[in-house]
């Protein structure tokens, strides 16, 4: 995992995806414009991933709000995606696209592909409307992530680089205070 990614550019690619019932093309271009969570799963047919799936399913509506658009990726073809999510009462929830990452390329541009595996890590990704990274979360295998938590961190991205001057602190939600750096906050927090 290369935490020099932060604040880089997504590398291009090209893939399909499954996507309200249909098979499409996402390029990085695609993620430009508005922003994106790149979220990165082992496999389909598993045990942790419905459930973290699910919970992205149900607070899709929530992230639509924001303007954000939700990418699912595995090493799985889109296929795969399409038989998941036709047998599979969680995944058909779905509304977001699930790309299909079946040569292992697009986990290999975002530094989460697991070579003797062939299989990604559970990596998140959050790309501003420039198709820069600002966010980078890793997750060991048995370790599920949280819908919810990944919101709180979409709207402090969204509030800093609306907001040049000010960050958030931990645990930052939405309508807090937020801290301006200077000379006279260091050693008063």
């Amino acid at each position: 995992m290369n935490t020099t990614l932060i604040n880089t550019e997504i590398l291009p690619f090209k893939a399909t995806a499954f996507h309200a019932g249909k098979f499409v093309e996402v390029t990085n271009a695609t993620l430009k414009g508005k922003w994106s969570v790149v979220f990165f799963y082992p496999a389909d047919f598993t045990f942790v991933c419905p459930t973290e799936l699910g919970d992205l399913a149900d607070n899709y509506a929530e992230f639509q709000k924001m303007g954000v658009e939700i990418y699912g990726v595995s090493t799985d073809t889109h296929f795969t995606h399409k038989a998941w999510h036709d047998t599979s009462e969680t995944i058909g929830k779905i509304q977001f696209p699930m790309i299909g990452d079946p040569t292992g390329a697009i986990s290999r541009n975002f530094g989460v592909m697991i070579e003797e595996a062939g299989l990604a890590e559970r990596g998140t990704f959050v790309i501003d409307p420039q198709g820069k990274i600002q966010i980078i979360e890793v997750n060991a295998g048995g370790i599920g992530r949280d819908a919810s938590e990944l919101l709180r961190k979409v709207k402090a991205a969204q509030y800093v680089a609306a907001h040049p001057g000010e960050v958030c602190p931990a645990k930052w939600k939405e309508g807090e205070k937020t801290l301006a750096p200077s000379l006279d906050l260091v050693g008063k927090i």
